[in-house]
């Protein structure tokens, strides 16, 4: 009798923890259509103000804004392609509207894992949204992933993260970059989706620690299949990172899915990110989460679409912020301009 009793409880206690592990794994699991359309009404950008920036050397092409705050000013790192490779290159502006190209940051070099390519991001911008967009330090530096290989050509070869610090965010000079990179298609624990070549990287803080780690990266990668698609590391030291899941995040397996940007809008984490070539051109969506892993992809119209004759080829690439009551949606736009840098806003500007 005492050990059917004992039977009894063990298995009542036994499953009731794994029911409540069950639970654990499907909290806030999915975001409602109610939310999802309240998040959309309110990041919608429908008045396109054009373009608002081109390199000085209109001939070459730029990419990638990654947009901040430092003091009264607002910067932009953004890419270079010239023919050999990608290099990064700093802007500044007062007012979101024009911007000056500072200088160059990140430069090609020699006989390194990393000698021809280098398009960074700069990592740890406050994303709440209507926040101040500063740049967060860790260890007294400020850090930079980037885009490195050592192949010349349009986003050539094996392409793998890089790391750079700097102790001076907005001084036009070389950041500091390590010696070998911190994600790799060759690391031995690369996933199916990641294994031939890794391309853009955004790295937040996670204060909540929602993956139990600090520092969140998210990035786009292509493997078996060929397309691109979103998927997750983590870190608590910005140095060392271990890949998050066994799946991307974000992917439609065929075309791409890439250049992911994070807003935190009251308790739901928003990601901007491009789609192309699973429809025709390429455009900007977004997916919502309340955890920063599991995230809902929104099914309803493009935030931005080829329209214009600036942006009639593709658009796409974001950086989305909210200032003074105005929502800025910076994104690279590739028409009769060429590979320039364009805004799509809120209110309509151009009065």
């Amino acid at each position: 009798m005492k050990s059917i009793l004992f039977f009894s409880i063990f298995t009542y206690f036994l499953f009731s923890a794994t029911s409540c592990v069950n639970k654990t794994k499907s909290v806030k699991k999915i975001v409602s259509e109610e939310t999802m359309q309240k998040v959309y009404e309110e990041i919608k950008t429908p008045f396109k103000y054009g373009v608002v920036f081109q390199h000085p050397d209109t001939t070459k092409l730029i990419d990638s804004p990654t947009i901040f705050r430092e003091g009264d000013s607002w910067h932009m790192t953004y890419i270079v392609f010239d023919g050999q490779g990608y290099e990064t290159w700093l802007a500044e502006s007062k007012d979101l509207i024009q911007w000056e190209s500072k200088g160059k940051i990140l430069s090609f070099t020699e006989n390194t894992w990393d000698a021809n390519q280098k398009a960074g991001y700069v990592s740890l911008v406050n994303y709440d949204w209507g926040g101040n967009y500063n740049v967060e330090k860790f260890n007294n530096n400020y850090w930079m992933t980037y885009l490195g290989g050592n192949t010349t050509g349009y986003e050539a070869g094996v392409l793998k993260i890089g790391l750079a610090d700097t102790k001076t965010l907005t001084k036009v000079q070389s950041w500091n970059t390590n010696n070998s990179p911190i994600l790799s298609p060759e690391d031995f624990d690369v996933r199916w989706f990641e294994d031939k070549t890794i391309y853009k990287s955004l790295v937040i803080k996670d204060t909540l620690l929602h993956t139990g780690h600090e520092y969140i990266m998210y990035y786009n990668a292509k493997g078996m299949g060929d397309f691109e698609s979103i998927g997750m590391a983590v870190s608590d030291d910005m140095m060392s990172w271990q890949r998050f899941g066994e799946d991307p995040i974000i992917t439609r397996n065929k075309g791409i899915c890439g250049d992911a940007q994070i807003a935190k809008f009251n308790d739901v984490y928003v990601m901007f990110y491009f789609g192309a070539f699973w429809k025709p051109g390429a455009f900007e969506r977004f997916a919502c989460s309340y955890d920063l892993i599991n995230w809902t992809d929104w099914q309803g119209q493009d935030l931005i679409a080829p329209s214009e004759s600036y942006d009639n080829k593709y658009a796409h690439k974001p950086w989305v912020i909210k200032w003074n009551d105005v929502v800025y949606h910076f994104y690279n736009a590739v028409g009769d301009k060429g590979r320039v840098i364009a805004l799509a806003t809120s209110k309509d500007l151009s009065k």
